[in-house]
């Protein structure tokens, strides 16, 4: 039986909508396409539980996930993004010099409504719970860039922004269970 795993799945493209906020886009027609990719690559990992964020279009990419592996998906509160649905929406350059300076200044309020180290106790604090309930299982979490940096950064000794760059829509990160070690990075499906 091979060693347990958790892959953090970065959700799939959504459909960017700039009159609504990032956290109601639901996915593209490519990004549904993606998704049903991702699951082709996650059969060799065999995950036996997948979890969600409540957002649209990491919901979605998880259903397609899920509908093909033949998981239920589970949606866990804190998987969000982080808040930022309040920020207004701007240049692509704007977008990750804000990103950047969360990430660089993670105690502090510099970007959305919550600093970097709120979402990534949020974030970490449900991940770490459904680790528990799936003890020595391989397991899945389709969550978000920012939050899915921070965690792993922080478990893993990376530098976030660098790892939020890598990071496309899809992208895949496989840590080692239990000690949470880095194994892979797939930057974009």
């Amino acid at each position: 039986m091979p060693a347990p795993e958790l892959i953090l799945i970065k959700h799939a493209a959504p459909l960017i909508k700039p009159g609504i906020p990032a956290h109601q886009w639901h996915l593209a027609e490519a990004g549904i396409k993606k998704a049903a990719q991702v699951a082709l690559l996650l059969e060799a990992h065999a995950p036996q539980a997948l979890a969600s964020s409540r957002e649209p279009k990491a919901n979605e990419t998880a259903t397609v996930i899920g509908g093909h592996l033949g998981l239920p998906v589970e949606i866990i509160p804190g998987l969000h993004e982080h808040e930022r649905s309040r920020s207004p929406w701007s240049t692509q350059a704007a977008f990750e010099a804000a990103v950047q300076a969360c990430l660089n200044r993670p105690g502090e309020l510099v970007y959305g409504d919550e600093t970097a180290d709120q979402a990534y106790t949020r974030f970490a604090t449900a991940v770490d719970h459904f680790l528990a309930r799936h003890a020595g299982q391989t397991v899945a979490v389709v969550a978000h860039g920012t939050v899915i940096s921070l965690f792993v950064s922080r478990r893993c000794g990376l530098e976030p922004f660098s790892l939020w760059r890598r990071l496309g829509l899809p992208a895949l990160v496989t840590l080692s269970r239990p000690d949470l070690a880095l194994i892979q990075v797939v930057e974009s499906i």
